[in-house]
């Protein structure tokens, strides 16, 4: 699976409308397309804060204390990196409306290939 950062690579960060029916069009419904693109939305958010952690971390050092603090360049433009990403929930409608994402219900067969 490719990074956050390449996925994100074109996307729009803002919100924007959509519309309702082509969301609705790729699942049975629109409701079980939503709980799709929040589902992957919250793995995406999950995944970018453990990167952007390991990132950090390469950064602190075993005599750190909550006095001294140093603040690194480097640490400062990775968080502000993360922070221009688009939100996990927009690269998730994307991925989806795009059929990057495939779906199953519980209980359906894995399709052989």
């Amino acid at each position: 699976m490719s990074d956050i950062k390449s996925r994100a690579q074109g996307i729009e960060p803002s919100a924007r409308a959509r519309n309702v029916n082509e969301i609705a069009d790729k699942s049975s419904n629109v409701y079980e397309s939503l709980a799709i693109v929040s589902h992957r939305a919250r793995h995406l958010a999950v995944r970018m804060k453990k990167e952007l952690q390991g990132k950090l971390e390469e950064f602190s050092s075993a005599t750190d204390s909550l006095e001294e603090v140093n603040e690194n360049k480097e640490q400062i433009e990775i968080s502000k990196f993360y922070e221009r990403l688009p939100n996990p929930a927009v690269i998730a409608l994307k991925e989806f409306m795009e059929d990057e994402l495939h779906f199953r219900y519980r209980g359906e067969e894995h399709p052989e290939d």
